[in-house]
């Protein structure tokens, strides 16, 4: 079993001895407690030097969280033989009130609509080795005052203007490298800029993996800014051409795009695989292809299951900006990004990224980052268990530290030291108590 102070010492480079011991306090409070973290239930778990007024200083103080996330997955999770990825995602937190840091209404995918609460944008490490998703970096994103009624009146006044067809006389091309960036993607740039400051050349980076929500070209140049390809999707309508390959015309402008890409009907040159299983014919086609919405060629991968029984279909279009990745593995870094959709279920379910009751930036954005320190920690830790126990899982996790808090207190009340053999036995029985995949040992 890992020891939960030794694997915490890797953070003695930015944290000072007190805050260090803190955070060890607080770690152990929340493997062993159950209901909802909050700082209160969390001081209710703790041991000496964890009183309620500690916990809450520790949460209204200014900590290096980016930096607490890296030094601990560079000690305990990562290999030196492994290709990581970066992606990235949007996690919204349902929140009551009216006093809480960022609170407004945003579009949760988990219930399909706007709801009142809080965004988080994190930036995860993704291991092609151990398919596992390592948060790394959070920020709360806050809408600026006024910022949805100025878009919604931009709207209106683009339905009111009304001109001709056809390309306006005397308008000039755009420069479709230099665009203006919304206040969420500046936000996600300096992320990803301070990410890669921070890890330096200790993981080469080359690929940056986000939802369709970013398949557009202003992400696309936002990440290649970066220094980095973008793994992506797009519409599965996405108006897509051929690179012209015909004759030019000796004046005039030099013709660019070709045919457009018919989905029903594509070339089989194209088909790099062609499989059905289980009554679905799944067809994997990789080309070149141009768009008008993008300054430069992509890397097109296009996914066609057909439900041989039904004669219905669906595709997915996945793009990269790398012309040289091959469609196996773009599929696979694109698969690999839904791990950090794991990350928020666990910070959520376990680690109280949905209790929290902080209402002040600071303090909110201590909370979300303690919850995903924990998603990093227990990983780590369930690794070391699954040598005795392959299916460990958090919830044996939790319960082994509780049974290991219920243990402590009780022989506390002895009124001598009991022997060694019977510890062991009450060890050995109450972790298991609770547990999924470990049972009791007899006695």
């Amino acid at each position: 079993m890992i020891d939960l102070t030794a694997a915490l010492l890797c953070l003695n480079p930015v944290l000072t001895n007190t805050f260090l011991g803190q955070l060890t306090c607080i770690v152990k409070a929340m493997l062993s407690m159950s209901g909802r973290v909050t700082m209160l239930g969390i001081s209710r778990w703790t041991n000496k030097g964890g009183s309620y007024r500690s916990v809450q200083r520790f949460f209204n103080s200014v900590l290096p969280w980016a930096n607490l996330h890296w030094f601990f997955i560079r000690h305990h999770l990562l290999s030196k033989d492994d290709v990581i990825l970066l992606a990235g995602d949007e996690t919204v937190v349902t929140k009551a009130g009216k006093k809480t840091h960022g609170l407004d209404r945003f579009f949760s995918s988990l219930y399909g609509k706007t709801v009142p609460g809080i965004s988080f944008f994190v930036l995860s490490l993704i291991s092609t080795k151990e398919r596992t998703s390592f948060p790394v970096m959070i920020e709360q994103f806050v809408k600026e005052e006024n910022q949805e009624e100025e878009n919604q009146e931009e709207e209106r006044q683009q339905q009111k203007e009304k001109r001709p067809p056809g390309r306006p006389k005397g308008s000039k091309n755009k420069n479709r490298h230099q665009v203006q960036l919304s206040p969420q993607l500046l936000m996600i740039q300096t992320m990803i800029r301070s990410l890669l400051a921070l890890i330096g050349v200790d993981v080469p980076l080359v690929y940056c993996v986000l939802d369709g929500a970013f398949g557009h070209n202003n992400a696309l140049q936002m990440v290649a800014q970066c220094g980095l390809h973008l793994i992506s999707k797009l519409r599965y309508d996405a108006a897509l051409y051929f690179p012209y390959t015909g004759p030019q015309k000796r004046v005039g402008g030099r013709k660019k795009y070709g045919d457009k890409l018919n989905y029903k009907h594509i070339e089989a040159k194209y088909l790099k695989s062609d499989t059905t299983s289980k009554g679905i014919r799944e067809r994997i086609y990789q080309m070149t292809m141009l768009s008008t919405t993008f300054p430069d060629p992509l890397n097109v991968v296009v996914i066609i299951k057909t439900n041989l029984k039904k004669q219905t279909q669906a595709r997915v279009v996945l793009f990269s900006s790398d012309l040289e990745l091959g469609y196996e593995k773009l599929i696979d870094y694109y698969r690999l990004r839904f791990q950090i959709e794991f990350n928020f279920r666990d910070a959520k379910q376990y680690w109280g990224l949905e209790d929290f009751m902080n209402v002040k930036q600071r303090s909110v954005y201590n909370g979300a980052n303690l919850s995903l320190f924990m998603v990093n920690l227990s990983r780590a830790m369930i690794v070391d268990f699954r040598n005795e126990h392959a299916n460990f899982s958090v919830n044996d996790l939790k319960a082994h530290y509780r049974g290991v808090k219920y243990v402590e207190e009780v022989l506390k009340l002895l009124p001598a030291q009991a022997e060694p053999i019977l510890i062991e036995a009450v060890f050995s029985n109450v972790l298991a108590l609770g547990s999924v995949n470990v049972l009791p040992k007899a006695a």
